[in-house]
């Protein structure tokens, strides 16, 4: 199937139940599937091509936007665009994907006309919410097109997603999901998390990520999505206990913003089925908090970009560990590998390894997509031995469950979001005080990992370490600028002078079971 065939199934079994809402509008699955048949027009009058052309969608949380996500799956190739991204990012993966056109909301007005000014191949720009500026208002342009449009056969392996992801210099790479993966990717999500009722999902993480994959797994059995612009911790709850949440998906960084909040205890839980949460560890004491406060729902599933989001699964089951000491383990998994997917340990010479033998985390099966759009060297190093390779590097025990204790690359996971070294490296490195630097993830408790600058001076220099940060914040933005910076007389070098991370990790994570 088609991915867009999912969601007309729940729009041929529930109409006129909302797909869409927010505190300012309801849009209902009809409402969405016209407008996603108009869009499909719209684009094709203005030049794109059915099946090839990428539509990329820059947006906060928000309905309007969303429908456009669907206009563009229905017959294009969604481009999803980090909100938090910088606006030079955007540039980047605009034009390293191919984007022919851009839906964006208003409070982007001001980059996309930097982006306009930097991408000449977009050929149309469409604000989602607001008329009279220079562009095309969604609702007038697409009142003039009809609501069917020409059926688009598509095969499994045809591509429908260009996800992007960072890259370890800084530059995206676009991973190629296939209508097989999604098809994959849903049936997984209903083999581990079953329903006997519509859902209703609080989308208060970011839609480009793993929010907007839950709603890709539920659109087929007619969920009402319930957005937030932002991930306030007493909104998140008094949402649940007003709309009767079943299901909702954060990142362990909001959980335990949530467990922190002043008055979380005194909401209506009831309603919730599932909890998701995923993109990086959880404290196991959070946990246990956690299932106090909201019930035996909580539910976590690892996956990445390129195996979207369910290659293993811990149950709310798996969750209730009642005191054994074996089970209570288990908090520390990422669950154990979901019914479509492979998962093993694999050595370096790509030798499946025994159980609580640590190695990287491999997978493979329909769950895995096709590697990174224009970039065959870099899908060739993931896709060694016929597994892709996560760089996760973990083990499984005797009884399958599979544990992250490491990484094999410099990635740095902070909020859910992955950031890369390099890029603020290069940053640190251009400020004319800084000898040399090497930016790391060290624990934190609300962010899982935070970024840290571990700085070595020119000679002779002074400078203070709220300067340097100072520094990076205007140059870098909120999300990957260093929450502190060490100033050392001197990094540890190899013989060769390379700069020793791992020396430099283990001072901040000596002492810990897992490394990340």
């Amino acid at each position: 199937m088609r991915i867009i065939d999912f969601f007309d199934r729940g729009c041929s079994f529930f109409p006129d139940r909302p797909f869409l809402m927010d505190e300012h509008v309801t849009l209902s699955h009809r409402e969405v599937q016209d407008m996603s048949h108009r869009i499909v027009n719209g684009l094709i009058d203005g030049g794109l091509t059915p099946g090839k052309s990428v539509v990329g969608v820059l947006s906060p949380n928000n309905p309007r936007a969303f429908q456009c996500v669907m206009g563009a799956l229905r017959s294009f190739l969604w481009l999803p665009l980090n909100a938090r991204n910088s606006v030079a990012d955007h540039i980047a993966i605009l034009s390293d994907q191919g984007c022919e056109c851009l839906f964006y909301h208003s409070d982007f007005a001001h980059e996309v006309n930097q982006i306009r000014r930097e991408t000449p191949g977009i050929k149309q720009f469409i604000c989602v919410d607001q008329d009279g500026g220079k562009d095309l208002f969604l609702d007038s342009w697409a009142a003039q097109y009809s609501t069917i449009s020409p059926y688009l056969p598509r095969q499994p392996q045809d591509v429908s997603v260009i996800w992007p992801t960072g890259g370890t210099t800084g530059r995206s790479k676009g991973v190629l999901t296939t209508h097989l993966n999604w098809e994959t990717m849903i049936s997984s999500f209903f083999a581990a998390m079953p329903y006997s009722e519509p859902p209703v999902h609080l989308v208060a993480a970011p839609m480009t990520h793993a929010a907007g994959v839950v709603i890709f797994a539920l659109m087929g059995i007619g969920v009402t999505n319930v957005f937030m612009s932002r991930a306030d911790p007493l909104k998140i709850a008094a949402n649940i206990q007003k709309h009767r949440i079943t299901t909702i998906f954060l990142p362990p960084t909001a959980i335990y913003s949530l467990l922190a909040a002043p008055g979380i205890r005194d909401f209506d839980y009831s309603s919730l089925k599932y909890f998701i949460y995923a993109a990086a560890p959880m404290s196991a004491e959070k946990l246990k908090l956690a299932i106090e406060v909201f019930g035996p729902v909580m539910a976590q599933t690892f996956g990445q970009a390129e195996s979207p989001m369910i290659c293993c699964y811990l149950s709310p089951t798996d969750h209730n560990v009642s005191g054994d000491p074996e089970k209570e383990r288990h908090l520390s998994s990422c669950g154990r590998p979901s019914m479509f997917t492979q998962v093993e340990i694999m050595d370096d010479n790509g030798n499946i390894l025994a159980p609580e033998a640590k190695g990287e985390i491999v997978v493979r099966g329909n769950l895995v997509s096709l590697g990174y759009n224009n970039n065959p060297e870099a899908t060739e190093e993931i896709r060694r031995f016929g597994w892709h390779h996560t760089r996760d590097v973990g083990f499984k025990d005797r009884d399958g469950y599979v544990y992250i204790v490491d990484r094999k690359n410099d990635m740095i996971i902070s909020g859910g979001f992955n950031l890369y070294p390099n890029e603020i490296e290069q940053v640190i490195w251009s400020h004319p005080e800084v000898q040399d630097c090497a930016v790391i993830g060290v624990p934190d408790e609300k962010w899982g990992e935070a970024v840290k600058a571990v700085i070595e001076l020119k000679p002779g220099s002074r400078v203070q370490e709220t300067e340097l940060l100072a520094f990076c914040r205007e140059r870098l933005g909120g999300l990957k600028c260093p929450k502190s910076v060490e100033i050392w007389s001197e990094l540890p070098r190899s013989p060769v002078g390379k700069v020793l991370k791992k020396d430099i990790r283990q001072k901040f994570w000596a002492g810990r079971t897992r490394n990340i």
